[in-house]
């Protein structure tokens, strides 16, 4: 950083320094008066590390760029040079305040103003990025006011500190953006930042001007840019009830995750603001809208409920509730699909049935995956899953029962069967909300032809969808595929048998399961025998040899089936190295294998897990919709203490199959990645949905332990809390196997005791500590002298509490590393203790 520049100092025999008016992280910023033409200017003075690095001829370069710009919203650059070493520049003097100031001041904005403000800078910032200048540190402090206008300054500074690039940019200790208004894509150092990013910080700063406070706040700036990243937009309706909802929902709009999903530029998001409050402010005004329905995304259909007893009043009036027949009822409910709730883009293809009543039961199936694989791929549509039907494959529900259960707008449904040695099929398409068909479709094809009818079938249902949803569905191209009937066939038997495996799982009989899996198995190689340029049944078997590894009575063996996948993966990837399946499936078992300790050496296991995670970052770049690689991406980033990127990694895994088989864990990573990074509200939003969808998994009642415990929450507990976590406690037991009971519910009398502790009952506390401790026997990992640290800790008991971390770290070494690097508010009381640093070996 660069020495303060003394008053009288005089840049390029012209400009007399006078007082600094402000310091930031880049520059100082003096008034100054301008010799020649008699007038008071700003003076920006680049600090000296920033300065050398991009040195003056690069300075000048881009100092004199936008220097061109005119724009009644932007801080002109009038001047630049060096003086002395030091770079600056020079810009009038603005005679208002900052918008911090007045921020700072009023707290909260009127309506009018900030959306005034906000749209001036949006057009500010249009103009420059017509220019090719992207800001990247839009903030209230860089926002001027004068005479009631927004001016928005540090084009210079940002255009040249952009050009000198983000590494050396970092080594000079400066960075490009502030937390609190920073995009997700500058929070992760993304290379190809645009405007957009600069749209997402105005958002912030539209928000802050409503609310109070900006969207995301936290300890420290890793905690704040990982919310921007993962955690949910605050409503606004909570902190300022007269926000227009249209206005809330361009906000939202302009604070998507992905640049995709926001305005394509600032001056649609400045349109969109002034057509918001035009409309929504003349219809609300200034009326508190709290106890409203809320809106929380840009289009999104009416309540369902809302639209029933609108029609029925309307028809009531019209006086013709006594005449409208069943038809015309059906036909209403038809045309107005989006009101009633159910989305029409969003697809659910239900498992074709088999006619012959089991002998083209795997082709039904084939079909009918073929078409979830390839709709899947459209990013127009939101296609169910196959995990997501999968429940349905047999069901009697109605068919608009089953679109309820499953959100779905649009169905298709087809049925196969034989005739004179002819394969029929039949395909339809089926609006969800009213149970109408809307197209149908007949194939008569001979059975060697299946692959012909596969790809018909799919071509048939993308047309019906084009007309369905007025967009066009080009199909994901097909994976490399065979030209084999026969092996296409095979494939779909070993399929079939590896489904029949997974309900004899279901129903706990491992034993039948092993049986199916090898059936499975044998399906495939003849697959292979007959195609062996086709990776598909190669992949599968990898695939049944992982669920193998894990049955109990094949544990002892894990070692010899992981290996045996291994390789099916390293002969899918010489046929193709990318594979993302098949990248997956490596990943996947050398995870699985690290997670075992299969590998006794800690520099291998290292290797190991380190393979896994290139290998599942290769799978989820080449396909980013494989769920079941981002799963397995977010284990291997929670192994390695890498908590925001397994939050994001599991997210990506939920939103691309919320059914995945690995649905409970990832769900449950969620809630604990969220509370470990002090997400209270997502923790406790992922918490609860994992209760209600996974109800016999023991996991979510545990979090709830933890969530009413955890010190990052605001509120203190009092005694309602210690009997809703003692009722947890008994729920947790019905939930828990009796052989796991020993240590599961310890645990849970343990977290119990923290909420006891944060009641202010620390006798009662120290005593359900001290009747549930373990040993190696009961917790071989330390579970419990960990969650023992806490409570401690929240009892004021440091010294206690350093002796028992003493104790946990000489019976697990290895934990000292993470918690030497760990800045969790689990640890938070003793950080800054010097017995803590000495213990695990901190710096600081």
């Amino acid at each position: 950083m660069s020495e303060a520049v003394q008053p009288q100092t005089v840049f390029a025999d012209r400009y007399v320094i006078g007082k600094e008016l402000g310091r930031g992280g880049m520059a100082t910023v003096y008034l100054a008066h301008d010799l020649k033409n008699d007038r008071d200017v700003a003076v920006k003075v680049l600090h000296a590390d920033l300065g050398a690095a991009l040195g003056t001829e690069r300075f000048e370069r881009e100092i004199h760029f936008v220097s061109r710009f005119s724009h009644p919203n932007i801080l002109a650059v009038d001047d630049s040079g060096q003086t002395n070493g030091q770079l600056w520049y020079v810009m009038p003097l603005v005679r208002g305040e900052t918008l911090r100031s007045r921020l700072d001041r009023e707290k909260q904005l009127p309506l009018a103003d900030a959306v005034k403000i906000t749209c001036e800078v949006a057009e500010a910032l249009h103009y420059a990025h017509e220019q090719g200048i992207i800001h990247r540190d839009i903030k209230p402090e860089n926002i001027l006011l004068e005479d009631g206008h927004a001016i928005v300054a540090d084009f210079g500074i940002a255009r040249a500190a952009s050009a000198l690039g983000e590494r050396q940019l970092t080594q000079t200790g400066v960075t490009l953006g502030t937390p609190a208004y920073m995009s997700p894509e500058q929070g992760s150092a993304d290379k190809t930042i645009d405007g957009r990013a600069d749209i997402y910080s105005l958002g912030c700063v539209l928000y802050e001007l409503l609310a109070g406070e900006p969207p995301f706040g936290g300890p420290t700036a890793q905690v704040i840019i990982a919310r921007h990243s993962l955690a949910e937009v605050p409503a606004l309706s909570i902190a300022r009830g007269t926000v227009p909802e249209e206005l809330e929902d361009a906000i939202l709009r302009s604070l998507a995750k992905a640049p995709a999903d926001r305005f394509a530029t600032a001056l649609e998001f400045s349109e969109a603001l002034k057509e918001s409050l035009a409309s929504g402010g003349k219809s609300l005004g200034r009326a508190d809208r709290r106890s409203r329905s809320r809106r929380r995304g840009k289009g999104k259909p009416r309540n369902r409920r809302q639209f029933l007893i609108t029609g029925a009043i309307a028809v009531s009036v019209l006086g013709i509730a006594g005449w409208v027949g069943a038809q015309k009822w059906r036909a209403l409910r038809h045309a107005n699909s989006a009101a009633l709730g159910l989305e029409p883009k969003r697809i659910a293809v239900l498992y074709f049935e088999d006619k012959t009543r089991g002998n083209l039961g795997p082709v039904a199936d084939g079909l009918s995956e073929a078409l979830i694989d390839q709709l899947s791929g459209v990013q127009a549509l939101d296609v169910i899953s196959r995990n997501g039907v999968a429940p349905f494959r047999q069901s009697k529900l109605s068919v608009d029962s089953i679109a309820n259960s499953l959100k779905a707008g649009t169905l298709v449904q087809g049925t196969v069967d034989t005739t004179g040695g002819r394969v029929r099929v039949e395909v339809q398409l089926i609006d969800g909300n009213s149970g109408v068909s809307l197209n149908r479709e007949n194939f008569d094809l001979p059975a060697a032809s299946i692959l012909t009818v596969r790809d018909s079938v799919a071509s048939e249902v993308a047309r019906f969808l084009r007309e369905r949803v007025g967009t066009e569905v080009r199909l994901r191209e097909q994976r490399r595929s065979t030209t084999s009937a026969e092996a296409w066939t095979l494939v779909q038997q070993g399929e079939r048998a590896r489904k029949s495996a997974e309900e004899r799982l279901a129903a706990k009989d491992p034993a039948g399961a092993f049986s199916a899996y090898q059936r499975a198995d044998s399906a495939l190689l003849r697959a292979e025998q007959i195609d062996a340029n086709w990776s598909a049944p190669i992949i599968m078997q990898g695939e049944i040899a992982g669920r193998i590894a894990r049955l109990p009575a094949e544990q002892a063996h894990a070692a010899k089936w992981i290996d045996a996948g291994l390789n099916d993966a390293d002969r899918a990837l010489k046929l193709d190295p990318k594979d993302a399946r098949a990248l997956q499936l490596r990943g996947a078992l050398r995870y699985f294998r690290y997670q075992l300790r299969l590998e006794p050496n800690p520099a291998n296991a290292a290797a190991l897990l380190d393979g896994a995670e290139a290998d599942l970052k290769a799978a989820t770049t080449i396909d980013k919709n494989l769920a079941s690689a981002w799963a397995s991406l977010s284990a291997v980033y929670s192994m390695k203490s890498n908590l925001v990127d397994s939050k994001l990694a599991a997210q990506r895994a939920y939103e691309a199959d919320a059914y995945l088989v690995e649905a409970p864990s990832v769900v449950y990573r969620l809630a604990v990645t969220s509370l470990d990074l002090e997400q209270l509200r997502d923790a406790q939003r992922y918490c609860d949905e994992g209760y209600r969808r996974f109800p016999a998994d023991a996991r979510f009642v545990r979090c709830r332990i933890w969530l009413l415990g955890a010190q990052t929450a605001a509120a203190k507990v009092d005694t309602s809390d210690i009997t809703k976590a003692w009722n947890l406690v008994e729920d947790l037991h019905k939930r828990t196997p009796d052989a796991a009971w020993e240590l599961a519910g310890r645990v849970g009398r343990m977290w119990t005791a923290a909420v006891i502790a944060r009641a202010g009952l620390a006798d009662s506390a120290r005593h359900v500590l001290a009747a549930n401790r373990g040993n190696d026997a009961i917790d071989p990992d330390g579970e419990l002298l960990g969650a023992e640290v806490y409570v401690l800790q929240l009892l004021g008991d440091r010294d206690q509490a350093i002796e028992r971390l003493k104790l946990y770290l000489s019976e697990h070494p290895e934990h000292r590393a993470g918690l030497a690097e760990s800045r969790s508010w689990v640890w938070r009381d003793l950080h800054n203790d010097p017995r803590f640093r000495d213990l695990v070996g901190a710096t600081r």
